[in-house]
């Protein structure tokens, strides 16, 4: 029935307020409801209670029960807690907004101003649990019908600030637009406050305001005065941001959300994508909003191919200005990749209109992100306090692929809040400053999973947000230095990086100490000096032999020759210590690299200094220890073997033909994990002849060799530093060198091949194939024409594995090596449980009746689970967990008036999946809950995609900071070398000097190969688990089927499915196994070091 129209215009001017969608109807309409009501707009709480008992409106009353709600939380004192405060908030960003309305929830006088006219941005945001009830709590769905309706919870930028843009207009907040802060002006003289440097001329009462609080919000391009920005650098990134139309069509509404695709762990759909379109991205995102929103991640070769680009420059900001940038390429290039990851689904693409009416598609670069050194400052003159905070992103640029920016964002936002309840309370500033520092530390490390999980808690006390909250982490006097007295001389800063007086770990007298005691009693080893006392290869044994007994025993080197000696103990120390060579083993023999034997040496002091004098083995959970490095190595040479034993039964048993290069080897690109234990098994020992491997030399290399060729580049031939040094089976390479030949990406280990036909390496995606041509280079450098959107050349995107074909995809070959049996933690038996790993009786030969459609049903939204977190078997095959989840959304209260009901999009279901979904929900006669169990169906899948999303971004980042910190190592490494190497007459001190600062440098880069090793296997954790989420839908796809219907190429292939699925779950196996022995290993070693 309609409801009846109302007569007042306060009433009119409120629906408009509610429904206004731009920036200037918001305003109006806002100013015309205090108009009608006789209430003075922006002032305070005052002003939202006047606007409340006179506005006795049935469409108000929920938004007003909402609002009182959050004003009456304790911390809020009724809204006294800072009412003698005033605030001055710079920038209608997100943040800066709920900065605003926290402040008005406190009581305190708050003006803010933006230089904006409008709110323009279409881009989207993901947003945490929290945000999603902290909005909701904030009458969100009342001024946004859609919010959070999809199977991804986002929103775009624009709506969100209109969102709280008129939260905090109803709470009194005075907003002044098209106003620039341009700067502070301190009080004139004593009895003064402080004020703004407003530009253009603002009017008198905004210019005369005096405040005693400035929260900037005003991106990441302006800082106040006084505030220390550091840069976070990474390898060139560039991302393209793309907003199409989004006519909300049935057939638009059917396209599922993307929550993230990575090619970290997803390698076949961008290969896929490479084939089809010549587009080479690094991942790629699509959100369902106001517009259709992709976000991707794209390459700078391929841009220059495509013409996106016009020329290459190493300035990131001439490469990514307009005048380089070909708009109708750029359109193109979006428009290609979005249409190609939907499927061709959405039609024909229009771009929606960014603020000046141009096409909302641009390219940005993300290489550096910015974050200040502290949060919040005080500046005092003339008696005159003045508390400075940073909020959004000139606190902390976000990484957008994690999508932790607007969660981050509220954080930094109730804690700025909270800063300024502490000071309006009257606590000492440098407490105030320290306990805001404390809140600041931890910003950086907030997840969904870390921090409190019942979200209904959450409020302006950090101890409802935070577990394990230390607000004393940070000490009043070590922000001193963040109290700026104005009139006196300002503090001196204290240094970041605090001198403990500690010498190096690598000076010549503390390595040569610690050496003697390692080779003690070895016999025929006496070590007097780093150079000469290695020559013969016994002292490099003993030390070795020291650290893992029961290798290299004196009897084994009795006739044994220096050279040969050496490499043993080179080789060795790099298979069971994880020590990588820097020098070659004629080096060492011939003393011709002395500065590289002590480098070398000094890894094995960092490593094992700390390690007790007691018989056995090192334990991998040692200190300095590279547990990750050591794992990864003995992975490689296992991966080699294997996948030349396979090439040699392909070529009908001969030897595979071995290049006879500078790499000396062939690196096996087979994307196979196996446990540490069945690494150690098929590693040789070396009291028995060693079997022949094609990437390791048999015999050292002849005296004859040219000696120092270590210090050369196998594949460039130039001369290669210290820090630089990148030992690959013998051979030394640049670091950036050792790339992709086809996509120049760096090579770690586990992920790539060398080709032996041409000798070059190549990453997993691009490596070619035996038997086959170069077909994955065949886009490589060529240039092509991007398909038009929706043509039939057009492919599926592979996010959904197709059927396999008969005679695709071979099952492994029977005479592999037996596995070991699975052991699993808990939980990954958890996880595992409803895989149904072995073939059911029903499915042999002769073919049993058909399945009913209510079993079928309830196997596929079993098998809907596996890999969301979800697999444990509940009542009618249902898994428990998904149970319990459907249960919590169904036990979710309704909304408490007709207005706030949600308006639930259509999504859509894979076609079996959402008949398997009702006829599993007719059966069990549950079909009034068969819509909240399809939501929260699809909201769980895209859950965890987007946590393997975002980890995979997060390690891809990680990585290419390390990349770029080696670098800068290397640099400056190489200058100290050159120094050192030079026939200068530099006294001694000096010299020695730089040798500590040499070797320091070493162990920074040693810690930093630990870390880039400790990502690689977490990389293959997220390959194995997505891989297996993939063959577990093919292999439901099969068994779903009609025994009856089902023909012997089905079968066949059902069968391959099963046998890939258990190898992946195998290789699972082993990285657990993996990660439990050195847990055991690290707990085993604290306990001893406790003892």
């Amino acid at each position: 029935m309609a409801l009846p129209t109302s007569t007042n215009p306060a009433h009119a001017h409120f629906e408009s307020f509610l429904q206004a969608q731009l920036c200037q109807d918001v305003l109006s309409s806002f100013q015309g409801l205090c108009e009608a009501l006789g209430v003075e707009a922006g002032r305070g709480l005052t002003q939202y209670h006047k606007i409340k008992a006179q506005l006795n409106y049935w469409s108000a009353k929920s938004l007003w029960a909402k609002l009182d709600k959050r004003a009456g939380q304790p911390v809020y004192q009724q809204g006294r807690a800072c009412t003698s405060t005033k605030c001055l908030v710079v920038g209608a960003g997100p943040c800066g907004l709920r900065t605003a309305v926290e402040l008005a929830l406190l009581g305190a006088h708050v003006v803010l101003v933006e230089k904006r006219t409008k709110f323009s941005r279409h881009n989207v945001l993901h947003l945490w649990p929290f945000t999603i009830h902290d909005l909701r709590a904030l009458g969100a769905k009342k001024f946004y019908g859609r919010f959070c309706t999809g199977t991804l919870d986002h929103i775009s930028i624009r709506q969100l600030q209109l969102v709280l843009l008129k939260v905090a207009l109803l709470l009194g907040v005075e907003i002044h637009w098209g106003v620039t802060f341009s700067g502070l002006q301190p009080p004139p003289k004593k009895g003064s406050g402080w004020r703004a440097q407003l530009q253009p001329s603002p009017p008198a009462q905004l210019a005369n305001y005096e405040f005693d609080v400035l929260i900037s919000a005003a991106g990441g391009k302006f800082v106040p005065e006084g505030f220390t920005v550091r840069e976070m650098r990474g390898k060139l990134a560039i991302g393209i941001t793309a907003n199409f139309v989004n006519g909300r069509t049935v057939e638009e509404t059917q396209v599922p959300e993307i929550s993230g695709v990575a090619r970290i762990y997803n390698q076949s759909f961008f290969q896929s994508l490479l084939k089809a379109t010549g587009i080479d991205l690094e991942n790629i995102v699509y959100y369902k909003d106001d517009t259709h929103y992709f976000v991707m991640t794209a390459k700078k070769q391929c841009l220059l191919r495509l013409g996106v680009l016009r020329q290459d420059y190493s300035e990131t900001d001439r490469l990514l200005g307009s005048a380089n940038v070909v708009p109708e390429a750029l359109q193109h290039f979006a428009r290609a990749a979005a249409d190609f990851a939907t499927h061709g689904k959405l039609g024909k693409l229009e771009f929606a209109q960014d603020a000046h009416g141009h096409p909302d598609v641009s390219a940005f670069d993300f290489t550096s992100m910015m974050r200040a050194e502290s949060s919040a400052r005080v500046q005092e003159k003339h008696g005159a306090r003045l508390l400075l905070g940073l909020v959004g992103d000139c606190l902390v640029e976000p990484f957008w692929p994690l999508g932790t920016g607007v969660a981050r964002g509220f954080l930094a936002a109730f804690d700025a809040a909270w800063m300024v309840k502490r000071w309006a309370e009257g606590a000492e500033p440098l407490e105030v400053l320290a306990e805001r520092e404390s809140l600041y530390q931890l910003l950086s490390q907030t997840s969904p999973e870390n921090m409190h999980r019942n979200v209904a808690q959450y409020g302006l006390d950090p101890a409802t947000r935070y577990p394990n909250l230390n607000l004393r982490a940070v000490t009043p006097n070590q922000v001193q230095d963040l109290y700026d007295v104005l009139a006196k001389e300002p503090v001196q800063k204290k240094s970041d990086k605090t001198d403990t007086g500690k010498l190096a770990t690598g000076t010549q007298e503390a390595l040569l100490r610690w050496c003697q005691e390692q080779t003690t009693g070895y016999p025929g080893v006496r070590v007097t000096d780093l150079s000469s006392s290695w020559a013969d290869g016994l002292a490099l044994c003993a030390l070795v032999y020291r650290l893992c007994p029961g290798l290299l025993e004196p009897s084994e080197l009795q006739g044994v020759g220096a050279l040969e000696a050496t490499s043993r103990a080179l080789k060795v120390a790099e298979q069971e210590l994880g020590i990588t060579p820097v020098l070659s083993a004629q080096a060492v023999v011939a003393g011709s690299d002395p500065l590289g034997l002590i480098a070398y040496l000094s890894h094995f002091h960092s490593a094992f200094k700390d390690k007790p004098h007691s018989p056995g083995p090192v334990s991998q959970g040692s200190p300095g220890t590279s547990s990750a490095v050591l794992f990864l190595g003995k992975l490689q040479r296992t991966l080699q073997r294997t996948r030349a034993q396979e090439n040699g039964e392909n070529a009908g048993g001969k030897k595979p033909r071995l290049v006879v290069n500078a790499s000396r080897g062939w690196m096996v690109p087979v994307p196979c994990v196996v446990s540490l234990h069945q690494v150690e098994a098929e590693i040789p020992s070396t009291e028995d002849p060693p079997v022949p491997e094609p990437s390791v030399p048999l015999t050292p290399p002849p005296q004859n060799q040219e000696v120092g060729a270590g210090d050369l580049c196998a594949l460039c031939g130039e001369r290669l530093y210290i820090l630089e040094r990148l030992c690959v089976d013998g051979c030394f390479f640049h670091r950036s060198c050792f790339h992709c030949h086809v996509c120049e990406a760096t090579l770690w280990p586990g992920s790539y091949g060398q080709h032996p036909g041409d000798g070059h390496f190549y990453c997993l995606q691009h490596l070619p194939q035996p038997g086959h041509k170069d077909d994955n280079r065949d886009t490589g450098s060529e240039s092509r024409e991007l398909p038009t959107p929706g043509s039939d050349s057009l492919p599926s995107a592979p996010s959904m594995p197709p059927v396999p074909q008969e005679g695709t995809n071979p099952a492994p070959s029977p005479s592999r090596p037996a596995r070991q049996l699975i052991r699993l933690s808990s939980p990954e038996r958890r996880r595992l449980s409803s895989l149904n790993l072995t073939p059911d009786p029903e499915m042999e030969p002769p073919p049993k009746p058909p399945r009913s459609c209510a079993t079928l049903a309830r196997q596929a939204l079993e098998g809907s689970f596996v890999g969301w977190g979800m697999p444990a078997q509940g009542p009618q095959g249902l898994p428990s967990s998904a149970l319990v989840a459907l249960k919590e959304e169904e036990g979710e209260s309704p909304p408490s008036s007709e207005e706030e009901e949600e308006e639930q999009e259509d999504i859509a279901l894979d076609e079996d999946m959402e008949q398997a979904l009702l006829t599993f929900a007719k059966n069990s006669g549950t079909m009034d809950k068969y819509p909240t169990w399809r939501r929260t169906l699809m909201r769980r899948g895209k859950e965890e995609q987007m946590k393997r999303f975002c980890k995979a971004q997060a390690i891809q980042r990680r990585q290419n900071e390390i990349e770029v910190s080696l670098m800068e190592l290397e640099a400056e490494g190489m200058k100290l070398e050159l120094a050192l190497r030079s026939p200068s007459i530099s006294p001694e001190k000096q010299k020695a000097l730089w040798l500590e600062q040499l070797l320091k440098l070493v162990e920074k880069k040693n810690g930093l190969v630990a870390e880039e090793a400790e990502l690689m296997i977490t990389v293959q954790e997220l390959k194995l688990e997505d891989e297996q989420w993939q063959l577990d839908q093919e292999l439901r796809g099969y068994m779903n089927r009609e025994e009856t219907l089902k023909t012997a190429a089905d079968r066949q292939a059902e069968d391959r499915i099963l046998k890939k699925l258990l190898d992946v779950v195998h290789q699972r196996d082993a990285l657990i196994c993996f990660q439990e022995e050195r847990r055991l290993s690290e707990l085993a070693f604290g306990v001893g070091a406790q003892g």
